[in-house]
Formats: C-alpha cells, sequence, structure tokens
C-alpha cells in the first residue's frame, strides 16, 4: 500500500514549533563566529554548535534594539564609560534588561 508523502509544515510554524525557542539575538549577525542571521552560532575552531549563542552576538543584538539606561544612548550607539566606548563591544546589564523586556 502506498501512502502519500507527508506534507512540509510551512516555515512560518516550524519556529514556533520548537522545543526550545531561539535566543531574540539570532536576528543579528554574530560578531564573534560570523553566524548569519538565524543561524546558529558555531565554534570556530571545532565547527561544533554551542547550547547558547555567543556573549558577543547577545551584546550586539542588546546595542541594536535597546537603550541604555545606564549611559543614556539610544540604539545603535554604543556604551560608555566616562566618554570611553566599553571594551570589546561590551554592554551594561541595564541594557541587556531592557532589550529582554523589549524581546518579550
Amino acid at each position: 500500500m502506498n501512502r502519500p508523502a507527508p506534507a512540509r509544515m510551512p516555515d512560518s510554524i516550524r519556529r514556533f514549533m520548537g522545543t526550545t525557542a531561539a535566543h531574540p539575538a539570532r536576528g543579528v549577525v554574530c560578531p564573534w563566529c560570523r553566524a548569519g542571521v538565524q543561524q546558529p552560532c558555531v565554534i570556530p575552531s571545532s565547527g561544533k554548535r554551542p547550547v547558547q549563542v555567543h556573549q558577543q552576538r547577545i551584546a550586539a543584538w542588546a546595542q541594536l534594539t535597546a537603550c541604555c539606561t545606564t549611559c543614556q544612548v539610544t540604539p545603535e550607539v554604543p556604551c560608555h564609560e566616562d566618554g570611553r566606548a566599553l571594551k570589546d563591544g561590551s554592554v551594561h546589564a541595564a541594557r541587556y534588561a531592557e532589550a529582554d523586556r523589549s524581546a518579550a
């Protein structure tokens, strides 16, 4: 007995059916491993996929999407302390919290 092939699930539904929700930071390119938008991060030396997205990607996402209440900058402007940008593109903890609130 020949059965018809199952229908392919539309991508618009598939992303909501996963066992875990993708981190909203996957909406930006990872500055560490250069993983593209909506692509999982990879460990450059081994090619393996870490469980979580890289911290640098989360910082880039927070900088792109949220204002910082600590240093009073708007989205896309790097966080600073005493007029100098934070090291390695870091952002203040308050900006992470603000980005999480806006993503929810």
